[in-house]
């Protein structure tokens, strides 16, 4: 089939190396201009090195944008990690119009943080959908889901990289083979059962040390690798990657108050939250390399028994 890739990022190399590697033809390439001083896009590179046609509008509903489009008489447009909106008059322009990817089960988690907000509201499953693009924000109808399961300590790096990143590239090839050959059964999505959360950025993900281990253990593994889950330790803040939930079974193990720090081992350190301890393993300070807890506190001069970014800073800085 006579394909265009709409997209960016590593996803959409890799959607547009599947492609290929079958022998369908990739007709032109559609990425976001980069912003000034930024790498060039993996997308763009992939394109480039494979010697395709590559475009970068501005504006996806720019009148240039649909007469290259139009021009290059593609069955099929394929919306890998497209960022950028495409309107109705771009879609509907292949002769059997689009597909597009999104790492939820659709209707549910909409938006652009559809990979962390599972996690941290303690699902237990997400999944992808290949749907239509229409004019509203993931809306359009459904062509086929795939449904994976949410590990207990499954970050949004392992959630995405090891099972929603390969998966959604299969799921493409497996959606437009079933929409050109007119097989496909589209599914309108159920607004009943459909739910919208926005961005987990810096404000989303900083860490309340009194709220409970569970909360907050979810809250740093959907944030791992990005925007990673942040607290304060003196002026420098800090980011949370790798941790260990340790919960208590028993009020005689509870030792100290949430937010205190319970002790400082070989390579980790131990905070008392509602419910537990969570073991810190890795962190990065601002402007820094990753590390592991127990060097960043120990050179911060942090004992055991110091409360780490005390309730009265949490507040005024919320």
């Amino acid at each position: 089939m006579r394909l265009a890739i709409i997209g960016q990022q590593a996803f959409g190399a890799s959607v547009l190396d599947a492609f290929l590697k079958r022998g369908d033809e990739i007709a032109g390439v559609f990425c976001a201009p980069e912003k000034e001083g930024a790498k060039p896009d993996p997308l763009k590179l992939a394109a480039q090195e494979r010697g395709l046609r590559i475009f970068q509008f501005p504006s996806l509903k720019s009148t240039p944008a649909r007469d290259v489009l139009r021009g290059l008489d593609v069955d099929l447009g394929v919306m890998a990690y497209v960022l950028q909106f495409a309107p109705q008059d771009f879609v509907s322009i292949p002769r059997f119009g689009m597909i597009q990817y999104h790492p939820s089960l659709l209707p549910t988690y909409r938006g652009p943080s559809s990979i962390n907000w599972p996690i941290i509201k303690g699902d237990t499953k997400t999944g992808l959908t290949i749907f239509r693009p229409n004019d509203g924000l993931d809306e359009g109808p459904v062509v086929l889901q795939k449904t994976v399961a949410i590990g207990p300590d499954d970050t949004l790096g392992s959630l995405y990289f090891n099972h929603l990143f390969p998966l959604g590239v299969e799921a493409m090839l497996e959606a437009a083979d079933l929409v050109v050959a007119g097989r496909n059964q589209e599914v309108v999505q159920d607004e009943n059962q459909a739910s919208y959360e926005g961005w987990c950025r810096d404000k989303e993900a900083r860490v309340n040390w009194h709220a409970h281990i569970d909360h907050t253990y979810n809250l740093i593994r959907g944030c791992d690798p990005s925007p990673g889950a942040w607290t304060m330790i003196g002026d420098t803040k800090l980011r949370i990657y790798e941790t260990r939930k340790h919960p208590v079974r028993r009020f005689g193990d509870v030792a100290g108050k949430p937010g205190e720090i319970a002790s400082i081992g070989e390579k980790g350190v131990e905070i008392i939250v509602q419910g537990g301890k969570l073991e810190l393993l890795k962190v990065r300070p601002e402007g820094g390399a990753k590390m592991s807890a127990a060097e960043f506190f120990k050179s911060a001069g942090v004992t055991a028994g110091s409360a780490i970014d005390d309730r009265k800073t949490f507040s005024e800085a919320a």
